[in-house]
């Protein structure tokens, strides 16, 4: 059988090889998703494979291992949410905005992309799946480091004794932080009923209420 311009018409029954390139953001996406789903230890590769419908040996050979598979998709999470919260918190001179900043990133980015957010939640201290999210971990906390501290360095009164104070003060607080803030986001997640609003406004006022008394130097007896 011939198309109108004389070429030979594809047998309907015989599968298209997927370009290399699309089938590898298509594993990408299988494995994120399964990944997210099971968590990295009971994911296999040939839950991956079946998820896709590809064979074990076409996956390998574009992942040579789970731990290749999964540190691929881990870059992938770490340099997309590390875009949105430096697009959207590096413009905010004022510590309570940049923290309303980091609550809103991390709200759209669980609403848009749950099965990633999942698997951070899942992974983000559990240093034995990888580098790529102890960075991740790493960059929320120094984030909210900076902006815990970026008006304290601006004060020209403030000693070296004292930022330094300070700075230990907030390694201390910053595990606290973004630890409310990820169990909110998956939270409301599950409660889609709560307005996202009010979500947001809670998890802002929880860190920074808290914040303000710690920093006025209100502590229990």
């Amino acid at each position: 059988m011939t198309d109108t311009t004389g070429d030979v018409a594809p047998d309907p029954g015989v599968r298209r090889r997927m370009p290399h390139a699309r089938r590898r953001e298509q594993l990408l996406q299988v494995a994120l998703e399964e990944f997210g789903r099971r968590g990295y230890h009971l994911t296999q590769m040939e839950h991956v494979a079946a998820a896709a419908q590809v064979s074990k040996a076409l996956l390998y050979q574009h992942f040579t291992s789970k731990e290749d598979l999964f540190a691929e998709v881990t870059e992938a999470i770490v340099a997309d949410i590390t875009q949105r919260l430096n697009e959207a918190v590096l413009g905010e001179q004022e510590s309570v905005e940049g923290i309303r900043a980091m609550v809103r990133v991390l709200f759209d980015y669980g609403t848009e992309k749950p099965d990633a957010w999942a698997l951070v939640v899942r992974h983000l201290d559990k240093p034995e799946v990888g580098l790529e999210l102890r960075e991740l971990r790493d960059r929320l906390g120094g984030a909210f480091a900076d902006i815990l501290l970026r008006r304290r360095r601006a004060d020209p009164a403030l000693s070296a004794a004292a930022l330094e104070a300070n700075e230990r003060r907030a390694r201390l607080l910053v595990p606290l932080m973004y630890g409310s803030m990820l169990s909110m986001v998956s939270w409301w997640l599950d409660h889609p009923e709560i307005p996202r609003e009010r979500a947001e406004r809670m998890a802002l006022e929880f860190i920074w209420l808290g914040l303000d008394r710690l920093r006025h130097g209100e502590r229990l007896r």
